[in-house]
């Protein structure tokens, strides 16, 4: 039409066609403006800049029916700079959702403004705001009789709240926000109603330690109080516990809780960072108390799956634990220990069937691993046993996957749908109605009925628990579904039409695998294994150890400890250091040199328990480096049985006999009955000093040489004695003579030559004298029983 124009009329000039062009830019720039602002408004449709949020509190019933009258409650906030005039919130009915991936489009993008919101309800189902004020929250509740909606046939309809209302950059009525959600439609008792089994969780991490206390009745010591409040009313153990009393679920309990919370009631420890402990809270024994009373009678007549205890960690195993001799031991004993726990706790025979991998991922090797203690149900998921036929519907939990082993399938849909945080209302309502849709999408889709299983995660937080209780009540009261129990899912005729293909182990989700304990954490429980059985050998009360511990290593490869590495390591190192205290209470005593005088002698060697129990079936051996120097025994070593009392020391003799004289290193070394050695060994030395007969020769002569000289000093004096007696004459030695009969007192001051020698040098022919002062040298060895000096 340009081109025509111009040919039309005379040709302008070129100043003139200069300046209608410019004005021709000036008058279409206003144009173009507005075109590049449509342009770039329409992707922020979801949140233009003066857009209302929409935050959908509550829509109750969550499910209704025909004579219900429909609540929705909720709140509005500006979150533009300019004050919207004229606004008001509607409800908006859109179009029945054929499909359960329809379901997740709405779910992924609630609040976009070019969704499908459908027909506003209008009318008195509305409610008007002169005014929203930037950035203040006004509240809005709406209800309306069902029937006012037009709900036709049965199924699940998008549902939608939006707000409409006018700004002064944009003077005209439009919706400026929406919050989309679902409406499930089910208007009387279905024909075919599907069975849904709703798996209850009862886990928590780790709380207990392998440490007790020394006296008979072995008091726990745990790590923090963090249990305590978990089951306190109000905490997420004590919720999980009252929402699931009035609901029909299957309860899966890791036994290890029951174990802890238990222990917790009896009385308890805690551990302190200086590695003592002190008793427990006795408010919090009393909860525990309560707690346990409370859930005996939440789980009558329900069924209830044992997981094994401490819930084992299935991939990790499968993945890296297999690679490490004795692991998969341990899931034997935690499945067996597991049965007998719940019973003795909560007084009710529980199944122990089935295995849950973590978020029900699965692959061959954990099929294998998981089936290795008995189970021959896993509990897998439908976003990892995908199908492959391109099923119209969704099919029935059970598969058969071949070894008599039955995959029992969770809906991945219903299970995810309580994940995140759901702690403000509009995130719990929005949860709680996708749940219910896709529930009723999966119903309507084949006129046969079929078993669904609903998985959540292992441990949910209270405002999780709280959105599936509201979900499973609702879900129980409606009109196309019936509970099932786990057991009577898994046994539910199979459709032969769904996979039984197990993905391979290169289709696991890297993100799982990453958050898998490494071979390094196996490695270390097998050590702890080891060192357990060496130790337990020894124990008069092997109970003592063998449970505390034995349960400690099954809570050191708990699922609980995924995206934990640094806490899962420190318990498993405290687990292992707390064993090799409690053995090194059993040692040998450290000896310093000793020393052999003679050839032979008995040297003890010290053997120290400072447990409160008494320990056998342990052998000491000496043993000696140098058996040509110093034999034991008259053999290289010997060794004898060691029994000692709790608290106690006892020493253990050896006969040793040297054949040369030096310094020779003896081994001292603890062994079990299986030969095994035991703690550290000990080493001294022995210095042989041995009495040789040139020595001998030398101390005889020295003795006769003063014996020679006590004779000469007699002989001396009796002569000095003669010659006196000479020199005072006859008279005097008579008066002598008198005074000595006269005073017998001084008798034997002076001894007559005729009197003989002294007594004890009477000969040899005289009886009863003594025997010599020195023995005459021997070359034989000397007594066994020769003292030791040190």
């Amino acid at each position: 039409m340009a081109d025509a124009a111009e040919i039309q009329g005379p040709s302008a000039s070129p100043a003139r066609r200069r300046l209608r062009r410019a004005g021709a830019l000036l008058a279409g720039a206003p144009l173009l403006a507005g075109l590049l602002q449509l342009t770039v408004a329409e992707p922020a449709q979801a949140a233009p800049a003066d857009s209302v949020s929409v935050a959908l509190d509550s829509l109750t019933p969550s499910a209704p029916t025909e004579d219900d009258t429909l609540t929705v409650s909720g709140t509005v906030i500006n979150n533009g700079r300019q004050s919207v005039t004229g606004a008001h919130v509607g409800l908006r009915v859109g179009p029945l959702l054929n499909t359960r991936s329809a379901i997740d489009g709405i779910a992924q993008h609630p609040d976009d403004l070019r969704g499908g919101a459908g027909d506003e309800l209008g009318g008195k189902y509305t409610q008007k705001f002169s005014k929203l004020i930037p950035g203040v929250a006004e509240h809005f509740s709406i209800s309306v009789p069902v029937d006012e909606l037009d709900l036709g046939k049965d199924g699940v309809y998008s549902f939608g709240v939006s707000v409409s209302g006018k700004t002064s950059a944009r003077p005209w009525d439009q919706m400026l926000g929406i919050e989309r959600t679902f409406l499930p439609w089910q208007s009387s008792e279905a024909d075919t109603k599907s069975r849904t089994t709703v798996m209850w969780p009862l886990i928590s991490s780790v709380h207990m330690t392998a440490r007790t206390g020394a006296g008979e009745r072995q008091t726990p010591v745990f790590q923090d109080d963090e249990l305590a409040k978990e089951i306190a009313p109000g905490g997420r153990l004590a919720q999980m516990m009252d929402l699931g009393r009035d609901l029909d679920v299957t309860w899966v309990i890791d036994p290890d809780l029951l174990a802890a919370v238990d222990a917790m009631a009896n009385g308890y420890r805690l551990q302190q960072p200086d590695g003592t402990s002190k008793a427990g809270s006795r408010e919090n024994q009393d909860v525990a108390k309560q707690w346990l009373a409370g859930l005996q009678k939440a789980v009558a007549d329900k069924e209830v799956v044992a997981l094994p205890f401490a819930d084992p960690d299935l991939a990790s195993l499968a993945h890296t634990g297999t690679s490490v001799t004795g692991s998969l031991s341990h899931l034997k004993d935690a499945t067996d220990v597991a049965a007998l726990t719940v019973k003795t706790v909560l007084h009710v025979t529980p199944t122990t069937d089935f295995a849950w991998p973590v978020d029900g991922a699965v692959d061959p090797s954990i099929i294998k691993v998981a089936t290795s203690a008995g189970a021959d149900r896993v509990i897998a998921r439908s976003d990892s046993l995908r199908e492959s036929a391109g099923l119209p519907y969704t099919p029935s939990a059970a598969r058969p996957i071949g070894g008599g082993t039955t995959a029992v399938v969770a809906d991945a849909r219903m299970s995810t749908a309580f994940e995140g945080d759901l702690t403000k209302a509009d995130t719990s309502t929005l949860a709680v109605q996708q749940f219910l849709a896709q529930s009723l999408e999966a119903n309507v889709q084949k006129d046969e009925q079929r078993s669904f299983v609903v998985a959540p995660q292992r441990t949910p937080t209270a405002s999780q628990a709280q959105a599936m209780a509201t979900a499973v009540k609702a879900l129980q009261d409606g009109n196309w579904s019936q509970p099932e129990t786990l057991t009577g899912a898994a046994n539910a005729k199979p459709d032969p039409d769904a996979t039984t293909r197990i993905p391979s182990t290169s289709a696991y989700p890297s993100s799982l695998r990453k958050q898998e304990l490494p071979r390094s954490a196996f490695e270390q429980i097998a050590d702890t294994q080891d060192k357990l059985d060496n130790f337990q050998v020894i124990l008069t009360d092997q109970s003592r150890v063998v449970t505390p511990f034995g349960r400690a290593i099954n809570r050191g490869m708990s699922t609980s400890w995924r995206a934990q590495a640094a806490k899962a390591d420190g318990f498993r190192t405290d687990v292992l250091g707390y064993l090799d205290n409690l053995g090194g209470q059993v040692k040998l005593i450290d000896k310093s040199e000793t020393k052999l005088s003679g050839r032979s002698a008995t040297i003890p060697v010290t053997v120290q328990n400072n447990l409160v129990q008494p320990v056998g079936h342990l052998y000491l051996r000496l043993s000696s480096t140098q058996p040509t120097r110093l034999k034991i025994a008259g053999k290289a070593y010997d060794e004898q049985p060691v029994e000692v009392s709790g608290g106690h020391s006892q020493s253990v003799k050896f006969t040793t006999s040297a054949n040369a004289n030096g310094r020779a290193t003896v081994l001292a070394q603890l062994y079990t009955e299986d030969g095994q050695e035991y703690g550290d060994p000990v080493s001294f030395d022995v210095k042989v000093t041995e009495v040789t007969p040139t020595v001998m020769l030398v101390i005889g002569g020295g003795v006769l040489l003063l014996v020679l000289a006590g004779f000469r000093m007699y002989t001396q004096r009796k002569r000095a004695a003669a010659r006196q007696a000479e020199e005072e004459g006859p008279d005097e030695a008579e008066a002598d003579s008198g005074d000595e009969a006269g005073n017998p007192d001084d008798a034997g001051d002076r001894l007559p030559e005729e009197s003989g020698p002294p007594a004890g040098t009477a000969g040899p022919d005289q009886p009863g004298d003594p025997a010599p002062d020195t023995a005459p040298e021997s070359t034989d060895p000397s007594g066994t029983g020769e003292r030791v000096d040190r």
